[in-house]
């Protein structure tokens, strides 16, 4: 027997300031802040709840986190806002890519203030793009 896995309910991630980075996901993503909870803050939107507390932050133990956007037009407007918003993008100049090498997806990728690693990526992007 196997689980079938559904959508994402939610994860929790350390940080080092919950309310600062409850900030940063509501400014610049669709998230709005739900609940709060003893050093910690949950954001969420109909998709995922991310509940940040109070940590430690330890960017380096999550490879990175994707989120899917609806299709290459969304990902170019994403990559548009998130510039100007100021947050770090990788590989300026070639932002939009291949997930890795021969795979159909496309991705960009952005670093949190922590320093976590995020996707916002089109599966089968590169088919289409």
């Amino acid at each position: 027997m196997s689980v079938r896995l559904g959508v994402v309910g939610h994860f929790g991630l350390a940080v080092q300031d919950p309310e600062a980075s409850a900030r940063w996901w509501s400014k610049h993503f669709d998230v709005v802040e739900i609940f709060r909870f003893e050093d910690g803050v949950a954001v969420s939107n109909d998709s995922v709840t991310i509940a940040l507390f109070r940590g430690d932050a330890q960017p380096g133990t999550l490879g990175h986190m994707s989120f899917h956007v609806a299709d290459t037009s969304a990902l170019r407007s994403a990559l548009t806002d998130l510039k100007a918003g100021g947050v770090e993008i990788e590989d300026p100049g070639d932002e939009i890519g291949p997930e890795a090498p021969g795979s159909p997806h496309i991705g960009l990728w952005f670093h949190d203030p922590d320093g976590y690693r995020w996707e916002l990526s089109v599966q089968d992007g590169a088919l289409t793009a």
